[in-house]
């Protein structure tokens, strides 16, 4: 039998990256899959793609988790399908510009927090809704090394990023004394979309890519497989067992800005 067979688990932000990575590793794990994502025509191919090889239940519902009523009905499909929810990774994120407070843009500040805050927040408090009731269930919250410092041009990802772990660990303190588990995964520098989504390459992808190639110049990035790995372990122990929190880093990196890049 297989770790996670029989169990349920909700990934947002599951078109690409990490939150992709940890959907097809779920399902390895054997794990039944409700996968949601503005990129609704990707994400009918990676659950395709995951039924076919793992031989599991795929469910892929449009998501867009700055909308409270987006957030309402992929719920409200997981639980038509599977009448449970056992684990939610919060995996959609994102990050946009590395403009100074002085030059910020609204409407980057506005993206990040809707998405990296409310969003999780909005989807935790539909998933708790229902692992309360059951007093079984797992969240994921995907942090970041940026909720552990700062660095310039990062002020709003980073608050986000804090945001991110301030959440984590007050759930940990209003769910104690149920069977709920909370874990928040901090990754450094991982080679997926991120950059490219950071510097607009809907805008101008020649010069998006360029600045992204530079983020993970002269070193070895951590990959989404990587991050997926340890989420798979996290909610693979014992019951009794909670992962608080879990710093992940290249070898590379040592801290904010502390990167040993080859020439």
């Amino acid at each position: 039998m297989k770790a996670l067979e029989n169990r349920v688990a909700l990934v947002t932000g599951a078109s690409s990256g990490i939150g992709e990575a940890t959907a097809r590793a779920l399902a390895r794990a054997g794990a039944r899959l409700a996968i949601g994502a503005r990129r609704s025509s990707r994400l009918g191919n990676v659950c395709d793609e995951i039924s076919r090889d793992n031989g599991v239940e795929c469910l892929a519902a449009p998501l867009d988790v700055t909308s409270p009523g987006s957030c309402d009905r992929f719920v409200s499909a997981a639980l038509d399908r599977y009448a449970r929810i056992d684990i939610l990774v919060n995996s959609a994120g994102l990050a946009r510009g590395r403009r100074t407070v002085a030059e910020g843009d609204e409407r980057e500040w506005n993206e990040m927090i809707d998405t990296n805050v409310k969003g999780l927040l909005t989807m935790t408090r539909l998933a708790l809704a229902h692992m309360t009731a059951r007093n079984a269930g797992h969240i994921v919250n995907l942090g970041s090394v940026a909720g552990l410092g700062v660095y310039e041009g990062g002020s709003v990802y980073c608050a986000t990023k804090w945001a991110v772990k301030a959440i984590s660990q007050t759930l940990r303190l209003e769910l104690n004394g149920t069977d709920i588990r909370v874990t928040e995964i901090c990754p450094g520098l991982v080679e997926t979309e991120f950059s490219l989504v950071r510097f607009h390459r809907e805008e101008d992808e020649q010069r998006a890519r360029k600045q992204a190639d530079d983020v993970y110049r002269g070193m070895k990035p951590l990959t989404a497989e990587d991050i997926a790995e340890i989420i798979v372990w996290a909610v693979t122990r014992p019951a009794h067992v909670d992962v608080d929190e879990i710093v992940v880093r290249p070898v590379a990196q040592a801290g904010m800005g502390k990167v040993a890049r080859k020439t």
